[in-house]
């Protein structure tokens, strides 16, 4: 992390860590049992073993990327690990309205300039010109976090 002082911090509890974490190994689990006990055609359990094992690896990603917490400081958003996942400076806006493609209990953040890929599931993601904030987390932190990046954002 940098040396600035972090003005909020958005991280996942315990609690939905573990459940999060559970819900997705237990489906990777599920999927590649069922492609042994009741072997399907040949290329379908092939298809089911895969997609359960890539279904595991989403699960340990998730438990990685969840140990780690966001903190928001005056000049960007950057996680515990020390990736910078945007600039404040490269925001035009903040929507965290019901109806917004956003995360779970998250915001979105629409930047001016498009950014590489980059995924931290259950935490926080990127796309081109958008950050997606959220998933494993509360919502008054994440509310939080919004409202504080939108008052630093030049009013139109």
């Amino acid at each position: 992390m940098t040396n600035e002082t972090p003005i909020a911090t958005l991280q996942a509890s315990a609690a939905r860590r573990i459940f999060a974490y559970g819900a997705v190994f237990a489906l990777g689990a599920m999927v590649i049992l069922l492609a042994f006990i009741q072997p399907p055609a040949f290329g379908f359990q092939i298809f089911l073993i895969v997609f359960g094992a890539g279904t595991l690896v989403v699960a340990e990603r998730l438990r990685r990327a969840t140990r780690t917490a966001l903190f928001l400081t005056e000049t960007q958003i950057v996680d515990s690990n020390g990736t910078v996942v945007v600039e404040i400076a490269n925001i035009k806006s903040v929507d965290r309205g019901a109806f917004a493609f956003k995360p779970s209990n998250g915001f979105v953040l629409r930047l001016a300039t498009p950014q590489p890929k980059a995924w931290a599931p259950g935490l926080w993601w990127r796309f081109s010109t958008r950050v997606g904030v959220g998933g494993v987390t509360s919502s008054g932190p994440a509310k939080f976090m919004a409202e504080q990046i939108a008052l630093r954002l030049p009013q139109e």
